[in-house]
């Protein structure tokens, strides 16, 4: 497929997207959102912080997970979630929140939240993180940047 082609199929993709949820969000924050998936899609660094979401280090993460002071929400694919994950944490794919606002309802904001994905490319718990923040008002996120491949590589609990 030649480079006319794929980029034709990535414009229509991201417009197909934001028109199937538009009207779910505020138009300012799906231009965010879209912004960052299609900064992830192409490879690029997610922001180094996000406005109002703590930013935290795997040691950080670690220990409070290890003090029980989070909840830890993996917002990777369900393949992923389903083959690997955080020992102990919850499924809350980005994917399936983007169509599906009413997923927030599950959450209690009066509890600590873990939002992780695969590292620092990954647009997944940036999002997440963004919309929780901005959109349903939660003051206690936590964005571990880093993600899935910093845990495993300092050896933390994995199932």
């Amino acid at each position: 497929m030649n480079k006319k082609w794929l980029m034709a199929a990535a414009v229509i993709t991201l417009l197909a997207a934001a028109i199937a949820f538009a009207g779910a969000y505020p138009d300012e924050l799906t231009q965010k959102f879209m912004a960052l998936k299609a900064d992830g899609e192409a490879g690029k660094e997610m922001p180094a912080s996000l406005n109002g979401v703590a930013l935290i280090s795997g040691g950080e993460a670690y220990k409070m997970w290890k003090e029980k002071k989070a909840v830890v929400l993996d917002c990777r694919p369900s393949a992923q979630y389903d083959t690997e994950r955080i020992q102990g944490s919850e499924r809350f794919t980005a994917d399936d929140f983007i169509y599906d606002p009413s997923m927030a309802d599950k959450l209690d904001k009066n509890k600590a939240y873990i939002l992780y994905c695969n590292g620092v490319k990954c647009w997944r718990s940036t999002a997440t993180a963004l919309i929780l923040h901005e959109h349903f008002g939660f003051k206690n996120i936590y964005w571990y940047r880093d993600g899935f491949p910093d845990w495993k590589k300092n050896s933390y609990p994995v199932e």
